[in-house]
């Protein structure tokens, strides 16, 4: 005899997507290898000269892959933009100044490579967050994304690392990361602002230990030289959630990059 219910219910489940469709995951990328590591871009079939984000992810230097990108190629790409998200090596097989690096030959690969899946390579936006957001900030800042036209800079504290050790934030991760102190000038992004305007800049902090005080210092530093700065107050965020819940439904720092985004590059 058959059992109704389950008749129903085997039903219903033959209407509903497989896991692991097209329609669970969201777009498909690209990948390409650029060299040290590999890339996905995200692109809307049909694409023609749309501005382009391009991620850096986060995880200590240590870990984290460029397919932890969770709500934002769907959001991205349904508000008209690519996405690009890279890999690059992690520590300890590559120090930070080989990671910037690494972040800087996948950027003039996108540069170069962007038209052909219908991005514009003038209007490329970096973006990263916690690690990731470190590398952007380090590589927009010293001039190593020619031609970039905007940096979204989500949470991170290390953007003066001399002024984290006299502040006492040099924690047990940085001090791991950051251990040669003779290093430290040359992997801050602050020390490269010296007085020239810089692409306009988004600064996101979140209510993790110290985050809201050093952001806010590196923005005053960058407004100075004249450079647009807006300054999100994420400390309804923990470190995680300010990246994880960009793209969703209702976010507010996602209405807040977005409009910094249209106005910038839109």
């Amino acid at each position: 005899m058959i059992d109704r219910r389950r008749f129903v219910l085997a039903s219903m489940a033959t209407m509903l997507p497989r896991r692991g469709s097209a329609a669970l995951r969201g777009p498909v990328p690209r990948t390409f290898d650029y060299g040290p590591a590999k890339l996905d871009i995200y692109a809307p079939d049909g694409a023609k000269g749309l501005p382009v984000v391009f991620f850096v992810h986060g995880g200590t230097w240590q870990f984290g892959k460029r397919t932890q990108v969770n709500a934002k190629p769907a959001f991205l790409l349904a508000n008209g933009f690519c996405f690009v998200s890279i890999d690059y090596r992690m520590l300890p097989q590559a120090d930070v100044a080989t990671q910037a690096g690494d972040v800087e030959r996948a950027y003039v690969y996108v540069r170069a490579n962007i038209a052909r899946f219908g991005g514009d390579p003038s209007r490329i936006v970096g973006m990263g967050h916690s690690a990731g957001c470190h590398l952007i900030a380090l590589t927009g800042m010293r001039g190593g994304l020619p031609g970039v036209a905007a940096l979204i800079l989500d949470d991170t504290r290390a953007y003066d690392l001399a002024a984290l050790q006299k502040n006492g934030g040099m924690v047990r991760a940085y001090a791991r990361v950051f251990s040669d102190p003779s290093q430290w000038a040359a992997l801050s992004p602050a020390s490269y602002i010296d007085g020239r305007k810089h692409p306009p800049t988004f600064i996101a902090y979140s209510r993790a230990e110290g985050r809201d005080r050093d952001s806010k210092a590196f923005a005053e530093r960058l407004r100075a030289t004249g450079t647009q700065v807006t300054l999100f107050d994420g400390s309804a965020y923990t470190h995680l959630s300010i990246n994880r819940d960009f793209g969703e439904d209702g976010d507010a720092l996602t209405a807040a990059a977005l409009a910094f985004l249209k106005s910038t590059v839109g």
